[in-house]
């Protein structure tokens, strides 16, 4: 019996000084990456500690499958690692985002935005320049419901008030 009891303490002990099965591994700080992954990733290095324990992980498959790719892609990967590191947090939040909601696509969806960042890539940079400083298009004011089931037009803006915007128009504004 006492046999027992030394051999389920020894098993208690073990799992206790044993890290979780299903934990994931740690996420080194700056100072424990190898100089390999510290190479790849400089450009997160002012932050690295900051990040959260996933992302670093996430950062760390990139920095590993870093050497097996072709130079022009290790060159648009540190490019591209450069931008995010410049951006705010909000501005990657807003990313994360975004691409979460382009992987949520259908996928015909998703090759008809892929076709048109494609066509985007191919304009000169001065037709890209004028696009990004135009900002997205406002649509029309939308037609409002009226009770009876037909669809009514927003009333005619008064010669002395045109160029100043409705109630309606304010409200549909982002």
């Amino acid at each position: 019996m006492a046999g027992r009891h030394v051999g389920i303490a020894l098993l208690l002990g073990l799992a206790l000084s044993l890290p979780a099965l299903g934990a994931p591994p740690a996420a080194p700080t700056w100072a424990q990456l190898t100089p390999a992954q510290r190479q790849v990733l400089a450009p997160l290095a002012p932050e690295w500690d900051k990040i959260e324990p996933d992302r670093r992980r996430k950062w760390l498959g990139v920095a590993e499958r870093y050497p097996t790719l072709a130079p022009e892609q290790q060159q648009r990967l540190q490019s591209r690692m450069k931008e995010w590191a410049g951006l705010s947090a909000e501005e990657r939040e807003n990313a994360r985002r975004k691409f979460k909601n382009l992987q949520e696509l259908p996928p015909e969806k998703r090759a008809t935005v892929k076709e048109k960042w494609e066509a985007y890539q191919q304009l000169p940079e001065e037709e890209r320049e004028t696009l990004r400083t135009a900002g997205p298009k406002r649509a029309a004011p939308l037609a409002v419901p009226a009770v009876s089931g037909t669809v009514a037009t927003p009333p005619p803006v008064p010669p002395g008030q045109r160029g100043q915007s409705t109630a309606l128009e304010s409200d549909a504004r982002p």
